[in-house]
């Protein structure tokens, strides 16, 4: 395959010019792919999307920063100096790396770790596996995260209740739990409709956080000295241990970054950047000047700033609206984490799960039962296992500011490989981010045992998961190839048998063209018959986001009789096997699909004592096949023109 290479990035100087067959094949930029929609449009879908975790961080971000000086007689250096820090964060890790930098580096048009990883694995050479395993990293540390953001951020949103009168609080939990029961139980229905009021509800959000900001800045503008970074490493240097916690929860405000880079398929590049520069960022930053204000004006606020800077009134609409916004926020989570499944289970990292399209003209609207009710229960759990959102917050931030730490390792490949900038430019541009990060990694990994364990035990989980589905099935392929015929042999069997043959098209899919299929061998072997004509399709998932449909299928005439079909999609795109056959009609291909049977081999696994893998390894695989979904569904293959053939195969 051509490598992909961004049209718009000029390599660094003195670097050498990209090769001409990456800068011939490149995709349009992003943006051109979604121009359909006005910019205005893209824009505030992407606000409502896009920004819901990062936009509800003011929720506790500062407060849990400030938490660790609550001593008495709090120095006001020490809350601008923490101001500061919240402030350069988002300038830094958010506006720099993501908004100005990493929306650069797409697959043609995606973003996010696993389209970046199979960007970076078009370079090739001896970075091809490292950058595999951190693909796996980086998507199973996203699990953690998938589970922590509604938790937290319904949970923060309804806290504030207690502030409404105190007889709400025993109520604080059951409210939070059935908010987010009611919010996984409408998944199924899709998110299309809701989505429509995504964006003017973040809209009036954002607008409402400004204005908080605004009213308060002016009770203590010295707060307004944040802007200079000296503030925030002065108080890094003087605090020292006290300064490097509160560095962890200072993170808190830029959880959600990886959001901006994850969604761009969706919205394309310039919509969120300008999402992000005239709207998000502003009201982010007067919102905090504003707590930060509001603190240093009333010290007895420190309990919680943001919902004590609405006045007595507004206390109540606030926390509706702030609930909405934090519902918003972990919907965009769980969209993300159902396209995150179907990205893995199309580059062979797990088993087929179910995927329901819940929507005829979107590709990318999809719900995967399993992942949701998985998802459901890890989030009710947290609820109330942690109580509160401070109890939470020290759980969150190790998973995401670690698969930040991933994106810059994939990042520096793609800079110094694919966009042949010198080795000692892609060190210091990517070396930069990587310092920032690596701090905010070791200091949220101090909150390991205070609850940190759960995102890492988590994303531990999905890696083992990960590795065993795909050792076990590289295992199982070579097993099947080496007790398998070769299709020139079967080919060379069936002129000298001569079977009989019967009216009509057999579809038999397969995982590797070059062996006669197992279905296929079986049918011949039990039923003595042969179709009039036999197609053998095998489906390719490549390393780009989407395939032209152009360029969907490959067509290779075996004999008179045989065909052999490759049908290529991307790690984004259903594998809907019968519109890629009407398609091929459509080019020439004779057959009536009335009279077409399809041939599914089902396969039983049992464990083998010496199968290449640990006990335990063998059973976890077993038990993972066991999840996947039909084939008959995945491959949207109607069921009535479906033959299964089982056989019990040892791993």
């Amino acid at each position: 395959m051509a490598q992909d290479s961004p049209a718009d990035i000029p390599p660094a100087p003195g670097a050498a010019e990209p090769a001409k067959a990456a800068a011939d094949t490149a995709h349009p930029a992003p943006d051109a792919a979604h121009s359909g929609g006005s910019a205005w449009t893209l824009t505030l879908g992407s606000v409502g999307v896009v920004y819901g975790d990062i936009g509800t961080s003011p929720l506790y971000a500062l407060r849990e920063s400030l938490a660790h000086t609550r001593a008495p007689g709090l120095a006001e250096q020490d809350v601008i100096g923490i101001v500061s820090l919240l402030l350069w964060a988002l300038f830094l890790t958010v506006t720099l790396k993501y908004v100005l930098f990493l929306m650069r580096a797409d697959n043609n048009g995606e973003g996010g770790t696993l389209a970046l990883m199979a960007l970076a694995r078009t370079t090739g050479g001896k970075f091809s596996a490292p950058v595999f395993f951190l693909g796996i990293v980086g998507a199973s540390l996203f699990s953690g995260d998938a589970i922590i953001t509604p938790a937290i951020s319904v949970l923060s949103a309804v806290e504030g209740l207690k502030l409404v009168t105190p007889l709400f609080e025993p109520y604080i939990l059951p409210i939070t739990a059935a908010i987010l029961l009611v919010l996984f139980m409408v998944q199924s229905r899709g998110t299309g409709k809701v989505a429509a009021f995504f964006g003017p509800v973040m809209l009036v959000w954002f607008a409402t956080i400004a204005v908080l900001g605004l009213m308060h800045i002016g009770d203590a503008p010295r707060i307004l000295h944040a802007f200079a970074p000296q503030h925030g490493l002065r108080f890094l240097l003087a605090h020292g241990w006290l300064g490097f916690l509160v560095l962890g929860s200072v993170f808190l405000a830029v959880t959600g970054a990886e959001a901006l880079y994850a969604d761009m398929g969706h919205f394309g590049r310039r919509p969120i950047q300008i999402a992000w520069v005239a709207l998000v960022l502003p009201a982010l930053v007067l919102n905090y000047l504003g707590q930060g204000a509001l603190v240093l004006s009333s010290p007895e606020t420190i309990e919680n700033p943001f919902f004590l800077a609405a006045p007595e009134w507004a206390l109540l609409p606030l926390v509706i609206l702030s609930t909405l916004a934090t519902v918003i926020a972990s919907q965009a989570t769980i969209t993300g984490a159902f396209s995150l499944a179907r990205q893995a289970i199309q580059l062979g990292l797990l088993p087929r799960l179910e995927v329901q399209h819940t929507s005829h003209t979107q590709e990318g609207q999809i719900y995967v039962p399993r992942v949701n009710m998985i998802l459901l229960i890890g989030v009710l759990l947290l609820v109330f296992m942690f109580k509160s959102s401070s109890a939470l917050a020290s759980a969150y931030g190790i998973a995401v500011s670690a698969s930040l730490v991933v994106d810059s390792c994939l990042a520096f490949v793609v800079v110094w490989k694919l966009w042949r900038w010198p080795l000692w430019g892609s060190v210091i541009l990517v070396g930069a981010f990587l310092m920032i990060e690596l701090a905010f990694l070791s200091a949220n990994a101090v909150k390991l045992l205070d609850g940190g364990y759960v995102p890492v035990l988590v994303g531990a989980a999905m890696v083992v998961i990960m590795w065993t589905w795909l050792r076990g099935t590289r295992l199982l392929e070579g097993k099947t190839h080496r007790d398998s015929i070769p299709m020139p042999d079967l080919l060379r069997m069936l002129e000298k048998s001569k079977p009989t043959r019967v009216p009509g098209t057999a579809i038999f899919l397969t995982s590797d063209p070059r062996v006669a299929p197992t279905a296929l061998m079986h049918n011949i072997k039990h039923n003595k018959v042969l179709h009039e004509r036999v197609f053998l399709i095998s489906v390719r998932t490549e390393h780009t986001p989407r395939v032209d449909p152009a360029k969907r299928y490959e067509i290779e005439k075996l004999s008179a009789d045989f065909t052999r079909v490759v049908l290529h999609y991307g790690f984004m795109e259903s594998p809907r096997v019968p519109a890629a056959l009407a398609s091929m009609r459509k080019a020439g291909l004779k057959f009536d699909i009335m009279t077409t049977s399809f041939f599914l081999g089902k396969r039983t696994l049992k464990t083998a004592p010496n199968s290449g893998m640990p006990r335990w390894q063998d059973e976890l695989f077993v038990g993972l096949s066991k999840q996947a979904a039909n084939a008959t569904d995945f491959f949207s293959i109607p069921s009535d023109r479906v033959v299964e053939l089982g056989a019990q195969v040892t791993v």
